[in-house]
């Protein structure tokens, strides 16, 4: 059981540190880097895009926390179930497991 939860758990950091989120977290560090340059600029219309632009990155920052945060419970629902089904019909899992190997030997065949 443990060992399906910590495979999940590598996929899950894998998953992290994707391409996309390393794109999204260098965004989020140079909207950061030009917020603190701009700190000490003035002007009425300035000050008001730099409170809007930092309220949208807190936004962005909690809405990704939010969203990595439900992919790991689903995550580990999904794996904890996925344990019970083995366990309890392990045949019927060997059989799943031998025909999906299958059709993925059959397919690449193809090609």
């Amino acid at each position: 059981m443990n060992t399906i939860l910590d495979e999940t758990k590598k996929a899950l950091d894998a998953a992290t540190t994707s391409p996309l989120m390393d794109d999204f977290n260098m965004v989020v560090a140079d909207v950061e880097a030009l917020l603190k340059e701009t700190a000490s600029q003035s002007g009425e219309k300035f000050i008001e895009i730099r409170n809007k632009l930092d309220q949208s990155l807190k936004a962005a920052k909690a809405s990704m926390a939010e969203a990595e945060e439900a992919l790991l419970v689903k995550s580990k629902v999904a794996a904890k179930a996925t344990d019970a089904y083995v366990h309890d019909h392990p045949w019927q899992s060997v059989g799943l497991a031998a025909g999906i190997g299958y059709i993925i030997g059959w397919l690449s065949a193809r090609r």
